[in-house]
């Protein structure tokens, strides 16, 4: 037996989250397992800067440099052998985000890469995902961020077409989501979708994590259209003080769930879909099996 520890870091517009995983082969089985070893998540919403702005704020870089240099030093306790910090749409839009790298690295020698919405979409979606989905059926996976929505349809397990789009919690709570990106994103969905029968959702992203948790479902069960929107009409109504309280979400969870639950609502609708698996995984976990099979 052999283990090895990888680590991602996912630096998103709500929060910068450190993945640390075991990776365990067995000369008795053909293919390694992920085993999650650490989750340590800060939330920095560096998002609010960035889409108000355009660039991120002094505070906040005094923050996520101390997150950094606190993610290295973990890394180090763990024994963590090779690791990969990517970002995403906030630092990608801000005016100063290859300058706070570049600063980060001198404080810290790590590394960032500062990824389009397109390699984003490709490294979740290198996850593993056979273990809730059927190879001869159609999905339109669904990544809901902070910044930016990434989707994937794919079918009889190919990718059919994948695309980003500039709608995520943070943007929205912070009124800097365009309609007209809404229409492009409903049309996206419709025209990649209205051929494929039975369609389903995959959701990706700690506020889909959370519902599904919320359900009380088994894992590997979806949850239904009818639940989902059920459930947003249940969140509208509560206060922001009430979901911290009366549902125990943390503060930074208490507003962009709502956005969150609305995008999937709508993605659902548009693609005519009535179930959505939730399956745990995102950037982080893309980015370690991407390293762990030398696809970064």
């Amino acid at each position: 037996m052999k283990i090895e520890k990888l680590a991602g870091i996912d630096i998103g517009s709500n929060a910068i989250r450190l993945l640390i995983v075991n990776v365990i082969t067995n000369k008795n089985e053909d293919a390694p397992s992920f085993k999650k070893s650490a989750i340590i998540r800060v939330p920095i919403r560096l998002g609010a800067d960035t889409f108000i702005s355009g660039k991120i704020s002094e505070n906040n870089i005094l923050r996520m440099q101390k997150a950094m240099k606190a993610f290295k030093l973990l890394m180090e306790v763990h024994g963590v052998k090779k690791y990969k910090a990517c970002a995403t749409s906030a630092m990608r839009e801000a005016s100063n985000g290859t300058k706070i790298v570049n600063e980060i690295f001198k404080e810290t020698t790590i590394p960032i890469e500062i990824i389009d919405g397109k390699k984003e979409a490709e490294i979740i979606f290198s996850t593993d995902l056979t273990s809730i989905i059927d190879s001869d059926k159609s999905y339109l996976y669904v990544d809901v961020g902070g910044g930016s929505t990434e989707l994937t349809v794919f079918s009889n397990g190919k990718i059919i077409n994948s695309k980003s789009f500039k709608i995520g919690t943070v943007r929205y709570i912070n009124k800097k989501s365009k309609h007209f990106i809404w229409d492009e994103m409903e049309n996206w969905i419709k025209e990649n979708t209205h051929r494929l029968k039975s369609l389903s959702l995959i959701g990706s992203g700690g506020n889909i994590n959370k519902l599904f948790k919320m359900s009380g479902k088994p894992i590997g069960k979806p949850l239904s259209l009818i639940y989902l929107n059920a459930q947003y009409k249940f969140l509208k109504h509560l206060s922001y003080e009430e979901r911290i309280t009366e549902l125990d979400l943390n503060p930074d969870r208490s507003d962009v769930i709502i956005p969150a639950t609305k995008i999937y609502l709508s993605a659902m609708k548009w693609s005519g879909a009535n179930k959505i698996y939730v399956p745990k995984i995102g950037l982080a976990d893309g980015i370690i099996k991407s390293l762990y099979f030398n696809k970064l």
